[in-house]
């Protein structure tokens, strides 16, 4: 996953780890039925090679993404043009576990549902509410910018 443009405000594997890790809110975009772009917000948690989302599955972003997994995620910060930064992932997502999510055993979710419960709401288990279920995007590619660089420049 090489990115060609802006080499300069590209992050390191490093800070795109520690943004990643540190960040809880996404915007999701998926495509609608009409073909139209529907974006929305989410928060999810990042494992080091994967996105993990926690999405109600009675909205719309659930049944584009059923009927096309395609998707790009945003994750960014920084409101003076010299402080943004963030991160582009695109994709397929994969659905995983059952939904909606009752708290079944599934090992491949162990892991995420971990840190997800810790990070966005403090617990150490992940409490499950039967109207959300998990949406796991590997990225195809990834893009990221961190304009505080060009002052270093």
């Amino acid at each position: 996953m090489t990115q060609r443009r802006g080499r300069r405000i590209t992050m390191t594997p490093g800070e795109l780890e520690a943004f990643l890790t540190t960040r809880r809110t996404c915007r999701v975009a998926t495509v609608s039925a009409d073909g139209a772009p529907h974006v929305s917000t989410l928060w999810f948690v990042w494992d080091g090679a994967s996105m993990w989302l926690y999405s109600v599955v009675r909205s719309r972003r659930w049944a584009d993404l059923r009927r096309d997994p395609r998707v790009a995620i945003v994750v960014d910060t920084g409101e003076e043009y010299d402080e943004l930064r963030g991160v582009e992932l695109s994709g397929r997502v994969a659905f995983v576990g059952e939904a909606p999510r009752t708290g079944e055993l599934c090992a491949e979710l162990d892991f995420p549902e971990t840190l997800f419960a810790r990070k966005n709401f403090g617990l150490q288990e992940m409490p499950h509410d039967g109207r959300h279920a998990w949406l796991r995007l590997t990225p195809e590619e990834v893009v990221s910018w961190d304009f505080r660089k060009l002052a270093r420049v």
